[in-house]
């Protein structure tokens, strides 16, 4: 069912004032990012028409933006990155470990996203990769998904990474090497590593001269200063946060699904928008997770979600070990054959999105709303406006 209130509809009401009060404060990325939220689903990216073969009924629908991080556009994309995800699974425990860093890193992030964002995922990856490789804790190659998140339940600035790490390795040998039931690695020892590593490699992009300052941090541009503004973070502890393992692979599939293809909000948080107000449900998790409302100037609302655009090309997405995109086929086939496990189906693709969700939901678009028949391309345009004979619109 289609939100009562969406991001779109608060980009369209009032992006025009914020866009103008923002001025050169807002980077061609978010412009980009509000005009393409803007127009999705709308005559202004064109559509095609779709008539039944039965009733004749005629169905105009509108093409979507597919930008990252429209609301609206990440469903279909998150259902297949899953299915073939499932082709990768290995009936091993799997532990979800999430690491964090304080606000003083998070301030240098927002003025340098993709170095930054770029060394959280390195150094926490490294991190894992260092200590499961050490003969005291696994003494094994470990693989893991990472997916960035950038955003807490308010919409503020909270850079994060959380990693999916099935508990065991490749040995030496060849060999499976099975973690510990219910423990995976140390947590003391992954944070005082993972800070150690960030630091260096932050400290190593500073020194070439790869991190910018401006605003209240442009101070930081003095060597001194930024060593001083470091030094305290050296001893201070880093969250890094470790979970209980799945109870299986289907569970694995569906926690994944939460942390994917999210934006900083979906529409169905949206509660309202009135007097230049909106209003959005969050989750408080310091009092058990109870449900809360906030209301935002529609301008601050804005504000914060844009802040969560990422650069042009960046991958929020990202495999390691022997997950990582260069080799995890051969590694996976040489963990199958140690686990003595079958090969997995090959998972669905398709060109055609409609036959593709098909497949992937086992429901289909293609229904006549009138007749239950079969709805074909008649007619696409690419002009603002849609043909005048298609009387009936679908930008669900």
């Amino acid at each position: 069912m289609r939100s009562k209130l969406e991001v779109a509809d608060i980009f369209r009401r009032h992006g025009d004032t914020f866009r103008a009060a923002q001025g050169n404060r807002l980077s061609l990325d978010q412009r980009k990012v509000m005009a393409a939220i803007e127009a999705c689903r709308t005559s202004a990216l064109g559509g095609h028409v779709e008539r039944c073969e039965d009733c004749g009924e005629i169905r105009v629908a509108y093409n979507s933006c597919r930008d990252r991080h429209c609301p609206k556009c990440q469903g279909l994309a998150r259902l297949q990155w899953l299915a073939d995800r499932r082709a990768e699974l290995l009936p091993v425990a799997y532990f979800h470990v999430v690491f964090t860093v304080p606000s003083p890193i998070a301030a240098i992030a927002l003025q340098n996203k993709a170095l930054v964002y770029d060394i959280l995922f390195k150094a926490a990856a490294q991190t894992i990769r260092v200590i499961a490789a050490d003969p005291k804790h696994l003494g094994a190659e470990t693989g893991m998904i990472a997916i960035l998140h950038t955003w807490g339940q308010t919409l503020t600035h909270h850079p994060h990474v959380h990693c999916i790490v099935p508990g065991g390795g490749l040995g030496p040998d060849g060999r499976w090497v099975e973690c510990k039931p219910n423990f995976f690695l140390p947590v003391h020892l992954l944070s005082r590593c993972y800070r150690r590593l960030f630091l260096e490699r932050l400290r190593t992009a500073f020194d070439a001269g790869g991190i910018v300052f401006h605003g209240e941090l442009v101070r930081l541009r003095d060597p001194s200063e930024f060593a001083q503004y470091l030094k305290p973070l050296a001893n201070i502890p880093w969250v890094v946060f470790a979970k209980r393992p799945f109870a299986g692979p289907s569970q694995i599939l569906e926690y994944l699904g939460r942390y994917t293809h999210r934006v900083a909000i979906a529409n169905g948080r949206l509660l309202d928008c009135h007097d230049g107000r909106v209003s959005f449900r969050w989750k408080d998790y310091r009092a058990q997770n109870k449900s809360k409302a906030m209301t935002l100037d529609a301008n601050e609302f804005m504000r914060r979600f844009l802040t969560h655009v990422l650069p042009k090309g960046f991958r929020r997405i990202r495999h390691f070990g022997f997950l990582a995109n260069s080799c995890c086929v051969q590694k996976l086939a040489r963990i199958r054959a140690a686990l003595d496990v079958p090969n997995p189906e090959p998972s669905v693709e398709s060109k055609d999105y409609r036959e593709r969700y098909a497949l992937l939901t086992g429901r289909r678009l293609d229904i006549c709303p009138c007749c239950g028949g079969r709805m074909v391309d008649a007619d696409s345009w690419q002009h603002p406006s849609p043909p005048r004979s298609a009387p009936r619109c679908d930008s669900s």
